[in-house]
């Protein structure tokens, strides 16, 4: 398969035009998943012209493969599992909620690092574009979609650069619209969409975030 993205930037862009259509909304916000699709998500703020903020989700690795999601965890307490993993790898409910317990952790020390004592966005009757770097399971955006629905959304559109197939298809049923630039045959993992698919840092998130919130650094 040919590389479509250079990076995560690049790939920000692309979405961006994808999303031409809600450009200058004035109910508008995009809400990037932390933390490879920080970088995608500012690219598509900006183009939109936007704000820019946060859903913090946590993916459960799948004991022996931890790229394999068995399910999600995100603000506010919302929890999804793959039910569909948890009964062929037969992963016990002790099993699912010690992996819970230690990503809760991260979720609650990535809420302070990140957001400091930022307040959340009104997400009520508002317009949201959930952003991500890419899409495997689905398990870890679902959590995200289902902390959303609880702040009574206007409505929720997906934006991903990549994902396979049959995720796009589940997603659709959940969300007003899914919009995502390529559905790969076979699909590996979302590394294979970009050139250089590096680890976004939490000091790159961070920056990105002064960038888009208007603050000056120390």
């Amino acid at each position: 398969m040919d590389t479509l993205f250079e990076n995560r930037t690049d790939a920000g862009r692309q979405l961006a035009q994808a999303l031409g259509a809600y450009a200058g909304r004035s109910d508008l916000i995009v809400l990037a998943l932390p933390r490879g699709g920080v970088p995608v998500a500012y690219e598509v703020a900006r183009a939109l012209k936007a704000p820019l903020d946060l859903l913090i989700v946590r993916k459960l690795g799948t004991p022996g493969n931890p790229e394999l999601a068995m399910g999600a965890i995100a603000s506010g307490g919302a929890s999804v599992l793959n039910r569909d993993v948890v009964s062929i790898y037969r992963i016990s409910d002790e099993v699912i909620e010690n992996a819970a317990a230690k990503e809760r952790q991260e979720l609650e020390r990535r809420e302070r690092l990140y957001r400091g004592d930022r307040p959340y966005p009104d997400i009520e009757n508002r317009c949201i574009i959930v952003v991500d770097d890419g899409i495997a399971t689905g398990a870890t955006m679902r959590a995200g979609l289902a902390a959303l629905r609880q702040r009574n959304p206007a409505c929720v559109v997906v934006a991903v650069p990549l994902a396979p197939v049959d995720t796009v298809e589940r997603l659709r049923a959940e969300v007003d619209e899914v919009v995502c630039l390529m559905t790969p045959e076979p699909f590996f993992a979302v590394g294979q969409g970009y050139r250089d698919f590096s680890q976004t840092t939490d000091d790159e998130v961070r920056e990105i975030l002064t960038r888009a919130w208007g603050e000056t650094s120390d």
